[in-house]
């Protein structure tokens, strides 16, 4: 039978159980002030399953890469109908904040010295048709004595950020493998890496990079910062309007730079200083630097800016991508787009889904879980129910616009009208949304399988007099 909560894998039938209840139980979106696991509709005995859940989160046996096998089932499922040519692979970091939880163990120094948690790497799969978040390909969770991370079942040493990249990368590469769409790995400016760009360039990986605006290329011949790259583009008057889009919900115009016959055009840049390396070293614990040289390195350059109506320039993005002239530059503009986008009618990116664990959604800054080991298989179960609305989100059958109607109404929240500023219909529902319906449905379900509705209604009128309006009566506001 096809479900959508694919089965926990070489799992026993009990943790396999166990397993399908987390991920019903972080569905339904938590409150801040009751950010625990949620007790799945229908167990008799909530403490029961309470202490249930915590043995399987603290359980030695239950291996990451063995949690995130429903996930990467659900990314070749999602590869297979989401995406045209390529699978996009979006790459961020988040840190969850653990400061005032003196109770959580191995976190690790932040942004400065009071500011404690864990660093979340989030390897995030996204068609390449319309920007649909597919499912998590990996999760790695930096804490005091290394990562753990759903690529392996032992905690790894802690690379430079960077220097794990590439063992991310290859991970990746190989789990859409049999849809036979190549992954591009999207990531931003933390990326920025002469060095890096050389090794995944050698490495036959294909990525669209946020540039930096002090880097130095060589254009023209000469040695110039990418902005006085974009000025001479400027100059040349090579303005191109690509299409309507959103930024942060408001509406936009996004140009690229191109030929005025409107065919989008990018410019060749060479990469060819030495490498810098940061490094700490480790018997000193001192900051060391030096230049690593390497071949030059021949890349696209794709500049694009969002303006509002009245030509202010809103975002612009330097975009150094490797990958084959095949790929418009307005193409390669479009997929960051979407890493970077969210709105009311168009679907998560991986910016959002952070979101989702931090707010509205998981508060995984709440969490009680006091090991980094724990956290990481709770992460990994909050993705999958977070897949399984993602699933509903994209789905194109009349049923499912029928049930995401249904829930939308039952969330009681308000939907924005209109659509998107090229005429794109609204979607009509939000993700939060379906999963705020998803909690009042669950539990609501179970209730009328147990209790007759009229008999609830009597009880509620014995009760609470006057509180339901009388059947057939009609709301005249």
């Amino acid at each position: 039978m096809c479900t959508c909560i694919p089965e926990l894998p070489d799992a026993d039938p009990r943790l396999g159980r166990r397993y399908h209840q987390l991920v019903v139980s972080h569905v339904p979106p938590a409150q801040r002030v009751a950010a625990g696991l949620r007790v799945p509709p229908g167990v008799a005995q909530p403490f029961a399953a309470t202490q249930a859940a915590w043995r399987f989160l603290n359980n030695p046996a239950v291996t990451l890469p063995q949690l995130a096998g429903p996930l990467v089932v659900a990314a070749r499922a999602g590869v297979a109908d989401a995406c045209d040519a390529y699978v996009l692979v979006v790459l961020d970091w988040s840190p969850p904040h653990y400061g005032g939880h003196a109770s959580k163990a191995r976190r690790v120094e932040l942004a400065h010295s009071g500011d404690l948690g864990y660093d979340l790497l989030t390897v995030l799969a996204v068609g390449d048709r319309d920007g649909a978040p597919l499912a998590p390909l990996s999760l790695d969770l930096r804490a005091a004595g290394g990562v753990h991370t759903t690529r392996a079942d032992r905690v790894r040493r802690t690379p430079s950020p960077l220097d794990g990249l590439g063992p991310v990368m290859a991970h990746a590469a190989g789990l859409p493998a049999p849809t036979g769409k190549p992954p591009v790995f999207v990531i931003d400016r933390e990326a920025d890496s002469v060095g890096h760009y050389r090794r995944w360039d050698r490495a036959g990986r294909d990525f669209v990079v946020r540039a930096d605006d002090n880097r130095l290329v060589l254009h023209d011949g000469k040695e110039v910062k990418l902005p006085a790259v974009v000025d001479r583009l400027k100059r040349a008057k090579a303005f191109a309007d690509a299409r309507a889009v959103l930024l942060d919900g408001k509406p936009a115009r996004q140009f690229d730079f191109g030929e005025l016959s409107r065919a989008v055009a990018e410019t060749p840049v060479v990469l060819h200083r030495p490498a810098r390396r940061h490094r700490v070293d480790r018997k000193t614990g001192k900051k060391t630097r030096r230049d690593v040289p390497g071949p030059e390195l021949a890349l696209r350059l794709v500049v694009s800016e969002v303006r509002d109506e009245r030509g202010r320039v809103l975002a612009r993005w330097l975009l150094l991508t490797n990958l084959p002239a095949a790929v418009p530059a307005a193409t390669a503009a479009l997929w960051y787009y979407w890493r970077t986008s969210a709105s009311a009618v168009e679907p998560w990116r991986v910016e959002s889904y952070h979101k989702l664990l931090k707010g509205a959604g998981q508060h995984v800054e709440c969490w009680q879980q006091q090991t980094p080991a724990a956290l990481s298989r709770r992460l990994a179960v909050a993705a999958m129910a977070a897949v399984v609305v993602w699933r509903l989100a994209r789905d194109a059958s009349p049923e499912a616009a029928d049930f995401r109607a249904v829930l939308v109404e039952l969330s009681g929240r308000q939907m924005k009208r209109g659509g998107g500023p090229d005429g794109t219909p609204a979607r009509g529902f939000t993700e939060p949304a379906l999963m705020a319906g998803l909690g009042v449905l669950l539990p609501m379900l179970h209730l009328l399988e147990t209790h007759d509705p009229d008999d609830l209604r009597r009880l509620a009128d014995k009760v609470l007099p006057g509180l339901l309006p009388s059947r057939g009566r009609q709301d005249s506001g």
